[in-house]
């Protein structure tokens, strides 16, 4: 699956997103005047929300030639004059619309609390419980640290890692069940490499200093933490965790590897993984999540799970228990007393991400309570926030993008006509789904109690868990969407081939019914066409009309489309983001790919819904440059240096602003904006990058 604006690729299997930054408090800024929440019965406005056509002009840098720099033609405004938030690792347009999500989701969860026999206002209560959560000190938790530290041989080690899945807590091993990627209609139990505490591999094997930094921060990290917990020799302990992991560093595959939908599925019974990994029980650990129904596993990256096998064989136990001693503290820290939530942030938060300030209580709550009841809330959230009116104006789009996208595939020269039958048939076979799921879970196993923040964080960890492996030998459930209606972001998950548009990102900068349609078609459009054309992309397109990973494309397709492809690559990986710190084209290739597509496609249904009329001048804009403004308006966004770097190493998305220069592939946008010869962004015909 793959999103919009973040996040960890899982191909055909339901994620949450990763790597997101927290939605915390709105700064002052200069894009945008904070959005007003209307009543619900209220009458839309006639005005845009942003400036006069859905596109902030007062943020734009206009001293900047746009064929230079787009995004600082754009956004340089805004850049300048809008400050990072304390507690915020990176601020922009995703932010602000996630602020407003999490003061209207605070509205109906403060309603609940108002009602002792409600689980939202329950949990909500239970977290904002500071006074309690000291008072009980670590006292909730102690029972499963003793069951950690009573470990005596190394051969319960796979139950007691089990278990630690079970209690949402990581294991050297990620386990999860999800689509079988050849076989769509079959859930599978899935294997991946994992082990790591700190964000990639790179950290503990890279000589950049600034990541040397951050593994010396991540030891003594480790130390605050068994100190916390009352352990002894607290460094030393750290100090052997550390080059554990390191060691686990060596043999994982890189995120460029991992994400290569081919050579991560393999196909094994469980007794093969067994004896393919020798030095951990799989059988056990597999029976003890509750997982025994799978006739088969999925493994990820082969040689790296049997490297780790090797590798928990090898290590003392006394390591091994204290991996998921630390673990399962900073998993539950946030409902742990203070001294060990602050210690979490100052690491994970402010050392790793660069962020000075944690945010407020009331918005973790909010956010944990999203996350333990999402469809108690989500029902409120969409009655309330998401007109009709939107969810038709936005099917309509959709139609138009699939549409425009038809047309591209019939014009395509380097795709033979018989995968362009089968391409068609794809694209036939989409389903959009737009504001919220048609179907709701049920919570009324999960206890929640409104003095006990720890136990209801722990049961819901559970109940997630038992709910996931009760998939086995269950029909698919397509009403599944992986993110809730408050998310502001977007998903494309390739075996149901299905994207998924939640309500909250169906909003101003990215669609209002005020705004002018070729701002809409620049920013909710280009994002369909992005999440359309991610089952297109590298990746997406191994999978066929029904959503499975095979073989439909000609040699002659593959080799012509690895040959845009790989230019595209290259000119990613030119982009010093940093200093000294580059892109990674083959990381990004997957989103590069869709965001090239989805605005090629966003541009032709632009077009098409103009028909015979022209697009009017709108203080001396036309149509066209309206269109990549508000494509550029949807990437403002300001980082911590900390924060970048970081998303340098693991995420799959480029950085906003060299988001916002794919229009430098695209020949309308040199007619709309005629960039001067020699212009830093431009490129000659030859040059520009042609994919769909």
């Amino acid at each position: 699956m793959r999103f919009l604006l973040l996040a960890t690729t899982i191909l055909a299997a339901p994620v949450v997103l990763v790597g997101c930054t927290q939605p915390q408090a709105a700064p002052p800024v200069t894009e945008v005047q904070p959005i007003t929440d209307p009543a619900p019965t209220e009458q839309a406005r006639a005005k845009p929300a942003f400036g006069d056509y859905g596109f902030d002009e007062t943020g734009m840098n206009r001293s900047v030639a746009p064929g230079d720099d787009f995004y600082e033609y754009a956004n340089g405004a805004w850049a300048k004059n809008t400050p990072i938030p304390a507690d915020k690792a990176d601020y922009g347009a995703f932010n602000l619309l996630s602020d407003l999500s999490q003061e209207r989701t605070r509205g109906i969860i403060e309603e609940a609390k108002n009602d002792p026999n409600s689980k939202i206002g329950n949990a909500y209560a239970a977290y904002l419980d500071t006074a309690t959560i000291e008072a009980k000190g670590l006292a909730p938790i102690q029972p499963w640290l003793a069951q950690i530290k009573g470990l005596k041989t190394k051969s319960g080690y796979a139950a007691l890692a089990a278990q630690a899945k079970r209690n949402g807590v990581g294991t050297p091993f990620g386990s999860y069940v999800g689509q079988d990627d050849k076989d769509p209609e079959t859930y599978a139990l899935n294997f991946s490499q994992s082990g790591l505490g700190l964000p990639d591999r790179d950290y503990y094997l890279s000589s950049d200093p600034k990541l040397a930094e951050a593994k010396a921060a991540y030891e003594k990290h480790i130390a605050n933490v068994l100190t916390l917990a009352g352990e002894p020799d607290a460094a030393a302990r750290a100090k052997a965790l550390v080059a554990f992991e390191t060691e686990i560093a060596k043999v994982s595959w890189t995120r460029v590897a991992s994400r290569d939908a081919d050579k991560t599925y393999n196909k094994m019974t469980i007794a093969d993984l067994a004896k393919s990994a020798p030095g951990f029980d799989f059988q056990g650990y597999i029976a003890t999540i509750g997982a025994q129904k799978a006739p088969y596993v999925l493994v990820a990256q082969p040689s790296a799970v049997t490297g780790i096998a090797k590798l928990i064989h090898a290590a003392p136990i006394g390591v091994l228990k204290d991996q998921l001693l630390v673990r399962s503290i900073d998993t539950y820290a946030a409902v742990l007393p203070s001294a060990v939530d602050n210690e979490r942030f100052a690491f994970f938060g402010t050392a790793l991400a660069g962020t000075p300030e944690q945010q407020v209580r009331w918005k973790r709550a909010v956010d944990f309570t999203i996350s333990a009841l999402t469809d108690d809330i989500s029902k409120i959230y969409v009655a309330r926030y998401f007109p009709p009116e939107t969810k038709k104006a936005v099917d309509e789009m959709v139609a138009n993008i699939i549409a425009a996208m038809g047309r591209r595939i019939d014009v395509l020269e380097w795709m033979a006509p018989e995968t362009k039958v089968k391409a068609h048939a794809k694209l036939a076979a989409f389903e959009a789904r737009i504001g919220y799921p048609d179907q709701w879970k049920d919570y009324s196993a999960i206890s929640i109690a409104p003095d006990d923040a720890f136990g209801n964080s722990l049961r819901v960890a559970q109940w997630k868990h038992e709910d996931n492996v009760s998939r086995l030998g269950t029909p698919i459930r397509r009403w599944e969407w992986g993110m809730n209606p408050m998310t502001v972001n977007a998903q494309a998950n390739f075996g149901l081939v299905a994207m998924t548009f939640p309500a909250a990102i169906l909003q101003p900068p990215f669609f209002d019914p005020n705004a002018d349609p070729a701002v809409n078609y620049g920013g909710m459009g280009a994002v369909i066409g992005h999440e359309l054309s991610h089952h297109f992309d590298d990746q997406g397109a191994k999978y066929d009309k029904a959503g499975r990973l095979t073989d439909w494309w000609t040699p002659g397709d593959v080799k012509a489309f690895k040959a845009g492809t790989d230019a595209l690559v290259a000119q990613y990986d030119q982009y010093e983001a940093l200093p000294g710190k580059f892109v990674q084209g083959a990381l990004t290739l997957g989103e590069n790919v869709a965001d090239l597509a989805g605005l090629t496609v966003a541009y032709d249904a632009y077009r098409k819904s103009l028909g015979d009329t022209p697009a009017p001048l709108i203080n001396g804009t036309t149509g066209d440059q309206r269109f990549y403004l508000g494509w550029a308006q949807v990437w403002r966004r300001n980082y911590r240096e900390a924060t970048l770097r970081q998303r340098l190493l693991t995420d799959p998305h480029a950085p906003s602003i060299q988001r916002a220069w794919v229009v430098r592939n695209l020949d309308p946008w040199y007619q709309a904006y005629a960039p001067a010869p020699g212009s830093k962004l431009a490129l000659p015909p030859e040059k520009r990058v042609r994919i769909w």
